[in-house]
């Protein structure tokens, strides 16, 4: 059984957090069950409201969005409906019927896709389906929330009636309208309306003249207002079919009042699903604005949050944009204490807070941001004792009031508890309290309790050095800057860094001096050895960062250096091919000025032609030689080229071939939907979207709105409503 106080909400802010998710909330129902969120009982019902708010977190990615879930908050109508000889008003029924409607078309929706929403669907299935208050409802109600004319046979006939006597009514008063204005007894604006009638504006000299009732007259009493009496007779009649009309739309809506009595209950279970869906939808929204997941939640002993987020904090700087720094943090049956120490503004509080905190909202059903490879387990108490707890209505100092907390926590403490204390032991004397403190920190560790607390008492610091299954943590700071770095560090006590906040405060060095001189060189000096090495931790931290970035710069500039050095063997290749062209026209042309000088000294021409033709020769042998080498090379790339083409066309066919036989599975295994006159369908293998005009026998009329088609029903699927 889960039990977690109260005060533990109020420490952790667990109440900011359900404002958040209220404000996600369509419904006015949903939005009160978003602020009653609290920790599951039984591991079950928390399993199954994760996993719910885990599948509609999907729906956010996949094809297969969540229809609408909302709803008017009907209670009270609904309860009233349950009074014998009730009935209700026409507009709420039609908000009856909207609430049916939505219900069952979820409870369809999560049945058809049951594959995607296992748990959700698993949910719609605990409530009932059914058409008939849908059905009752649109017999007599129209879509504007009007009773239809054909709700009975008497209202057909005292409404046809009454358009009857309505036509009299406007064709008498036309008349005398037209009659009296010719006349020249009525005003310039010649009617209007009193006590939703009309009437003639009649100048006051004339009204003895006009034949009706009197209804009113102007503010000045110029004007008289007249209902001419062939009007006043038929305005009579009008009077009594609409009272007539009146007692039928009564009698009406109580037999229907009547028909859907018996349903009260199902139309409240339909309220209270909807509003379930709004609230996980509503978480759904949060964890997906937090990037948040559901971890793995083991059976053994292990919690291990890595970069965790502490969500109201994220969310803020968010909206700043300022950046906040995740932490990892792991608790096991080998490490159940981690005693955080170090200055203060550093992050301790926070980063127990944020433990805590995603615990909480895990075990309350909730989706959590840390990175997917985390986990944990479930806890059957979360005790809390963070910031000021002073009572002033209880008259209780702070240590008062922290040590009737401790007194609870003795109480409840076990092996399945999880335990967050802020500043242990403060409140009192430095000596005793620390005692104290550290007396508490060995009953909860020999109880193996899991927890996390944040302390300067050096005692504290040296106890869980001592223990073998805890372990100290500290918040890093820089070194040189004493501005802190929000990193938690594991297995390393921190250091206060009293003296030194207090040098970068501007206390003089002579009254520092003077402090440490009246406390024990022992504490001093193990202050200062912790001090050193957390420095040296810091000192590592930074040279590890820039070793790091420098590693990734000599990646790129190594990557740079390959791109550089195959443009220049690129450039030299070609340079030594222009090279070798100039190098042959250079000899070409030393040949011919050779010849050419031989032929002007002897002017032997046969001789001259010879050693053209042996230069042509020569050059057309390596040409020769150089084409094939060229082709035989040529050969072999292209038997490669053919080679790899044929391989991939292989490849591609097999793919081709496995998609078929995929989405042939996919086709057969699909759940068939009965097609029906008003659904939207298209062909299997077209985009077109036309609706069913009409269906015979095999054969369905679709009108896609230009012309229509008569398609056969195996050729058509079907359409969800957008």
């Amino acid at each position: 059984m889960i039990s977690i106080t109260n005060k533990t909400l109020q420490d952790l802010e667990f109440n900011t957090i359900l404002e958040t998710v209220s404000e996600k909330c369509n419904t006015e129902i949903g939005i009160q069950k978003a602020l009653q969120i609290a920790p599951f009982k039984d591991k079950e019902s928390l399993m199954d409201s994760l996993l719910q708010t885990s599948e509609y977190v999907a729906s956010f990615s996949n094809n297969n969005t969540i229809p609408n879930h909302g709803f008017e908050n009907l209670t009270k109508d609904i309860k009233f409906l349950k009074i014998e000889d009730s009935f209700l008003e026409v507009g709420t029924f039609r908000k009856l019927a909207q609430l049916s409607e939505t219900s069952n078309f979820l409870i369809k929706f999560f049945q058809k896709f049951e594959d995607y929403y296992p748990k959700l669907n698993k949910k719609a299935t605990e409530v009932e389906y059914t058409k008939f208050i849908v059905q009752k409802i649109d017999e007599v109600v129209d879509k504007y929330g009007e009773i239809k004319d054909n709700a009975s046979p008497d209202l057909v006939n005292i409404r046809r009636d009454i358009n009857l006597v309505r036509g009299k009514v406007n064709q008498s008063f036309g008349l005398a309208l037209s009659q009296y204005n010719s006349l020249g007894y009525l005003d310039d604006i010649r009617e209007t309306v009193v006590e939703n009638r009309r009437v003639l504006a009649v100048l006051a000299m004339y009204r003895k003249k006009i034949k009706g009732s009197i209804l009113g007259s102007s503010k000045t009493g110029s004007i008289a207002y007249i209902e001419p009496e062939a009007t006043l007779r038929y305005s009579r009649e009008l009077n009594n079919l609409q009272y007539e009309e009146r007692e039928e739309i009564q009698r009406i809506l109580k037999k229907l009042s009547a028909e859907i009595r018996p349903f009260t209950d199902l139309l409240m279970q339909y309220q209270d699903f909807l509003s379930d869906i709004d609230v996980i939808a509503a978480k759904a929204k949060y964890a997906n604005k937090l990037n948040a997941i559901l971890p793995e939640i083991t059976e053994e002993k292990h919690l291990f949050f890595r970069e965790a987020y502490h969500p109201i904090l994220y969310l803020n700087n968010k909206a700043k944009n300022q950046v906040t720094f995740p932490q990892t943090i792991e608790l096991e049956n080998t490490n159940r204490i981690i005693v955080i120490s170090g200055p203060n503004a550093g992050g301790k509080t926070i980063s127990l807070k944020t433990i805590g905190l995603l615990q909480l909202m895990l075990q309350s059903g909730m989706l959590i941001p840390v990175h997917e490879r985390s986990k944990t387990f479930l806890f059957d108490r979360i005790l809390t004792d963070i910031g000021d707890n002073q009572s002033i209505e209880n008259h209780l100092s702070t240590y008062s009031y922290r040590l009737k907390n401790m007194n609870q926590f003795l109480k409840k403490c076990n092996a399945k508890t999880l335990f967050l204390i802020d500043e242990f032991g403060t409140g009192s004397d430095p000596e005793l309290g620390g005692a104290l403190a550290e007396t508490f920190l060995e009953e909860f560790y020999h109880r193996e309790a899991f927890g996390i607390i944040t302390t300067h008492y050096t005692n504290l610091k040296i106890l869980a050095n001592e223990l073998p299954f805890a372990t100290n943590a500290n918040m890093l700071f820089d070194e040189k800057s004493l501005e802190p770095m929000y990193k938690l560090h594991l297995g390393q006590a921190g250091s206060s860094f009293t003296f030194e906040v207090a040098q970068k405060n501007g206390i003089p060095f002579g009254l520092i001096n003077r402090a440490k001189k009246k406390i024990e060189k022992g504490k001093v000096r193990f202050d200062k050895t912790i001090a050193t090495l957390q420095k040296e931790r810091s000192k590592l931290e930074k040279t590890s960062n820039i070793l790091k970035e420098e590693e990734t710069k000599a990646r790129e500039e190594s990557k740079k250096m390959e791109g550089i050095n195959a443009k220049i063997q690129d450039k030299l290749e070609r340079y030594q091919e222009l090279y070798d062209a100039n190098q042959r026209l250079i000899y070409m042309g030393q040949k011919i000025d050779d010849i050419s000088e031989k032929y002007f000294n002897n002017k032997d021409k046969k001789t001259l032609i010879g050693e053209f033709l042996k230069m042509v020769e020569i050059e057309n042998s390596k040409r020769k030689k150089t084409t094939a080498k060229e082709k035989k090379a040529v050969e072999v790339v292209k038997k490669e080229i053919i080679k790899e083409v044929e391989v991939k066309v292989e490849k591609i066919r097999a793919a081709k071939k496995e998609k078929k036989i995929k989405a042939k599975i996919e086709e057969e295994n699909k759940p068939q939907v009965v097609l029906k006159i008003g659904d939207r369908v298209r062909m299997k293998d077209g985009r077109a979207i036309g609706t069913i005009d009409k269906i015979e026998k095999t054969k369905a009329t679709v009108n896609y709105g230009v012309f229509t088609s008569k398609v056969s029903l195996n050729e058509l699927e079907y359409v969800q409503p957008v």
